[in-house]
């Protein structure tokens, strides 16, 4: 093996490890990348190897990142964050909560399914994983453990249903991966329109069927009051505010009334007309919103700097062309090829945050999957699915992190744990579905844009 080729593996497998150390994953990813850019400066230099890398390709690494700094699509990032922060402050979610509960009483599992429906609407208004696992776990948890669920169904709803946001539109995600994949942020948002109800509605069938098998798990809820027409009144007026936040957002970009960055900026005006409307905005949460933006925004960007600088280091070593070797050398043929992707990715999942997935590895497969002849955009949309998995598995399970923080003492870990397992099969019965049925995600996109 070459050289330089070493020294990439050396270097994937030194952010593998260097990972599990504690230290900031942005400084990992830009230590690394200039630590092997000396080695293979001097190795080059002093030893006379071949290797690929001098200071005039160092340098382009100042392009890359001012690349990223004045992107006009990455500026969407803050915008549909602040959106999703400021709506968790405008007291939706608990108008949403008591009437979905009125709606739903009397049928067992009623409560779960409630908070999935809760949860939909926020992942399409938040896009917030942590947001949203919080808020759920606030207003859903404590309803359901009154009303006596089983403490692993209830958490594993709570996390799963938080989960939904990472996929379901407007999704940071989503908008990362356009980035990365020099794609259409319209294109991805339309893809994940169909994944996202689907593993959605998958959810809900399970705990209703699981109501019936197991009644005692999730008995029909108790809560006081009957599904009138007053009943339904509020039931529309608590969710006409988050439907028309949604339209305006997403409407605006699938009719081609405006870019994902400016229809962002919409979102996060209409968030804030929306916490003014309800009494909930007032300078303490707006300046606390915007703390929070301000760090998440920073978290991301020093993350995506640092990978670029990794990337463009480990491509330069010959990263790149390696893994496509190796990949096309399988001897599984096309699907073998994606189904080792995503296992790999999946298995990644268990140690790496969605971030360092797609900085990381969706760059260095994508190619891989065109040459092969398959649909970037479907295959995007099946990465982010896979993703979506890393929320829920351990160790490194954020959604299951967000949750025990929030959660009554006696919910621990193993608890937790338990109740996202039949979640992970969902979702990956979910991903084994548009793995099969590429026009779940197609569709859309072909309706809206042509073939």
């Amino acid at each position: 093996m070459p050289a330089n080729e070493i020294l990439a593996l050396a270097m994937f497998f030194a952010f593998i490890i260097l990972v599990f150390t504690g230290f900031p994953v942005a400084w990992v990813l830009a230590g690394l990348a200039i630590l092997f850019t000396a080695i293979a400066i001097v190795a080059s230099v002093d030893f006379g190897m071949t290797i690929g890398i001098d200071w005039a390709y160092t340098s382009i690494t100042v392009e890359r990142v001012w690349n990223v700094m004045e992107n006009w699509v990455m500026v969407a990032l803050p915008m549909f964050i602040f959106m999703g922060l400021m709506l968790d402050r405008s007291g939706i979610a608990s108008r949403l909560m008591s009437s979905f509960a009125t709606l739903f009483r009397g049928i067992n599992g009623g409560l779960a399914v409630s908070v999935v429906l809760i949860g939909v609407l926020l992942a399409a208004t938040t896009g917030i994983i942590g947001a949203s696992v919080v808020l759920l776990a606030l207003l859903g948890l404590p309803v359901m453990l009154e009303q006596n669920y089983n403490k692993s169904v209830a958490a594993g709803t709570v996390c799963a249903v938080g989960t939904l946001g990472i996929l379901i539109p407007p999704s940071i995600m989503l908008v990362l991966m356009a980035d990365r994949m020099a794609m259409s942020v319209g294109d991805l948002f339309l893809g994940a329109v169909l994944p996202g109800l689907l593993l959605s509605g998958l959810y809900v069938f399970y705990l209703l069927g699981h109501g019936l098998l197991k009644p005692a798990d999730l008995p029909s809820s108790e809560i006081q009051g009957s599904f009138d027409t007053a009943a339904l009144v509020t039931l529309t007026k608590a969710v006409i505010p988050p439907a028309f936040l949604i339209f305006a957002v997403l409407g605006s970009i699938f009719l081609g009334f405006a870019t994902p960055t400016e229809a962002a900026g919409v979102g996060a005006a209409g968030a804030l007309v929306l916490a003014l409307v309800n009494g909930s905005l007032s300078k303490s949460i707006l300046t606390d919103v915007v703390r929070e933006t301000t760090r998440t925004t920073a978290f991301i960007f020093a993350i995506l700097i640092g990978a670029t600088a990794f990337s463009l280091v480990l491509r330069g070593l010959g990263g790149d062309e390696l893994i496509e070797r190796t990949l096309l050398g399988l001897p599984f043929g096309p699907t073998g090829v994606i189904i080792t992707i995503l296992l790999f990715t999946f298995l990644l999942g268990f140690f790496l945050d969605w971030i360092e997935l797609t900085l990381i590895i969706l760059p260095l497969v994508a190619p891989v999957v065109t040459s092969l002849g398959f649909d970037p955009v479907w295959f995007t949309v099946l990465f982010a699915v896979c993703l979506q998995t890393s929320f829920l598995t351990p160790p490194v399970g954020f959604a299951i992190f967000y949750l025990k923080g929030v959660a009554p003492p006696d919910i621990d870990a193993i608890t937790i744990y338990r109740g996202v397992i039949p979640f992970i099969a969902l979702q990956l019965l979910g991903l084994a579905a548009i793995f099969q049925w590429e026009s779940l995600v197609t569709w859309l996109p072909s309706q809206a844009y042509g073939p």
